[in-house]
């Protein structure tokens, strides 16, 4: 090849690599921006989730669901989803006392428990 038809192929490829970064830098800031949104959006319905507890819930029954939250998270998101539901719907008298929470939490564990037997087969 010659020195000029080199010169116009290297200044092609540059451009379309130029143009090719640029495009992903782009769409980086975009999908950056996104989750940005997304976690913000997460944030605002935690703590809206939190406010709405903090009005179903006594001081005490807030206390034994945080407790159970530790020991069983997957439990204590369903009692909350369950508290949220039952209030939006207007079922709730009041605020839920810890004896009541109690209640509900054997309820739901009760509907989501699984059955764990141990076998042992002995030779």
């Amino acid at each position: 090849m010659t020195d000029p038809e080199l010169e116009r192929l290297r200044r092609k490829r540059m451009l379309e690599l130029q143009r090719r970064a640029q495009a992903q830098q782009a769409q980086e800031g975009r999908s950056e921006e996104e989750r940005r949104k997304e976690e913000e959006r997460r944030a605002l319905e935690e703590a809206q989730r939190r406010a709405l507890l903090r009005k179903i819930l006594t001081p005490e029954a807030r206390e034994r669901l945080a407790r159970v939250r530790l020991a069983r998270p997957q439990l204590a998101q369903t009692v909350e989803n369950y508290l949220i539901q039952m209030a939006q719907s207007g079922q709730l008298n009041g605020k839920v006392d810890e004896d009541q929470l109690k209640k509900i939490l054997k309820q739901v564990s009760e509907a989501t428990r699984k059955d764990f037997r141990i076998r042992i087969e002995r030779k």
